[in-house]
């Protein structure tokens, strides 16, 4: 079975946002790949000092297949840095894994399916 891990911002750390609503929205995406037939999870990162011990030990937990990078992380300028934190730690700690962008957080299946 693939093995897919989606990266995404906690939405709990988002002011003026409701966070439940969305990490609702975020875990229903992960249901949806189970009806594909693929293994996910999903880490939620912050940009603090302890983002890249965790998301560290997530992509050293097994081989992923696809790693899915969200768009909350891309596209927002202030997070620059910590996207491009993201895609180095990929490379280093997942280098077997393919790199896949969702638009939002309801497209990440079809993100990791074009690599799977």
């Amino acid at each position: 079975m693939a093995s897919v891990l989606v990266i995404g911002y906690d939405p709990q750390a988002i002011p003026g946002v409701d966070g439940a609503a969305l990490r609702a929205a975020l875990d229903a995406e992960l249901d949806r790949f189970g009806e594909h037939g693929i293994d996910a999870a999903m880490a939620l990162v912050v940009f603090d000092g302890s983002t890249e011990a965790a998301l560290v030990a997530t992509l050293g937990e097994r081989p992923w297949d696809v790693v899915v990078v969200g768009g909350g992380i891309r596209k927002a300028e202030q997070l620059l840095a910590l996207f491009e934190r993201i895609v180095n730690l990929i490379r280093t700690h997942a280098p077997q894994a393919a790199i896949a962008f969702n638009t939002n957080g309801g497209d990440s299946v079809e993100a990791a399916r074009r690599w799977l």
